[in-house]
């Protein structure tokens, strides 16, 4: 799962000469470079095998791409089902797997169930790079890329506290906006989540804690290697409690947003206001977030997005992802 918007995730080690000399079919993109819908699309060729030449271009209405002979132009969704005929792999209008939910759910239902995804892969991701790290003990290098022990350590630490601020802004905007909506509906339904909420963030910033810790050990010292496993284990103990608690929402809680009857205006207004308490994941986090979702997802998160009042900032995140890309 997770797909880093066509940037590899390989060590200079591990790319072959193939890699390297492998050429990519050319797509040429036309459009206004501040447009979102411009930016949409640019996105969305990020994930596929091909050579991007962007031409700025503001007498394009809507963004064109050409290739080979062909020249395709419309609506966001014709350009992309033409990429996907295209370029089959990966696909990005095939659906967002789900249970109960399709496309007549709230949109700000599918904003936590995506939100949700991405936090469940980069906890997983966490889990078996600590599982990693225990397994060396601090005698031996992983990726060179990492550098020493230590330095792997605070890219670890790094990474964590990115994980850490996303769930918890996810925790404040579900408290703020989510269960707000739920509670003026039938007062008491979001109690047992926000009792998760609370049980679940010692543990938490205790992890952050620990990492911490582990980064002024000396790798060589037995309690280094004592560390790094009762923190393998914290982090386990962390993606349980999270699917739990993920899984009873999107049973219990989420399907619930529909009977609140919300208009297409008000969902709008939720959207917006979900982003107000979120500053943080949809700004300097954004690019971290969105690594965590499968293509078809990540482009039905910029869908919701593209719905925001303020098309300013969805083109600033949008620009984000765009600027560390090229």
């Amino acid at each position: 799962m997770g797909n880093c918007f066509g940037v590899s995730r390989k060590s200079a080690s591990e790319i072959a000469p193939a890699d390297v000399l492998k050429k990519y079919p050319a797509v040429k993109l036309y459009g206004n470079p501040n447009s979102v819908t411009t930016y949409y699309i640019r996105c969305a060729l990020l994930y596929k095998p091909v050579t991007v030449n962007f031409i700025p271009s503001d007498t394009h209405q809507s963004p064109a791409v050409e290739y080979k002979s062909d020249s395709v132009t419309g609506s966001v969704d014709s350009v992309v089902r033409y990429l996907d005929l295209k370029f089959p792999e990966p696909k990005l209008l095939t659906g967002c797997i789900g249970g109960w939910y399709d496309e007549t759910t709230p949109y700000v239902v599918w904003l936590v169930i995506l939100q949700h995804r991405s936090m469940m892969w980069h906890l997983e991701r966490m889990g078996r790079w600590a599982e990693d790290l225990a397994a060396r003990g601090g005698k031996a290098r992983g990726d060179p890329a990492m550098g020493t022990p230590r330095m792997e350590v605070r890219k670890f630490a790094r990474g964590y506290s990115q994980l850490l601020e996303l769930m918890l802004e996810h925790a404040q905007m579900e408290e703020r906006v989510v269960f707000q909506i739920l509670e003026k509906a039938d007062r008491g339904l979001s109690k047992a989540a926000n009792e998760e909420h609370a049980r679940d963030l010692p543990m938490m910033n205790g992890i952050k804690e620990d990492i911490k810790s582990i980064g002024v050990l000396d790798s060589g010292h037995p309690a280094y290697q004592d560390a790094l496993c009762n923190l393998t284990t914290r982090l386990k103990t962390l993606k349980e409690h999270s699917k739990k608690h993920f899984e009873g929402e999107e049973k219990n809680l989420l399907p619930l947003m529909e009977a609140a009857e919300l208009s297409k205006a008000q969902q709008d207004k939720v959207l917006d206001q979900c982003l107000d308490v979120m500053h943080g994941t949809h700004s300097h986090l954004f690019r971290f977030f969105m690594e965590g979702l499968l293509p078809p997802d990540a482009m039905h998160y910029l869908d919701m997005l593209s719905r925001c009042s303020d098309q300013n900032r969805v083109s600033t995140m949008l620009r984000l992802i765009i600027d560390k890309a090229v």
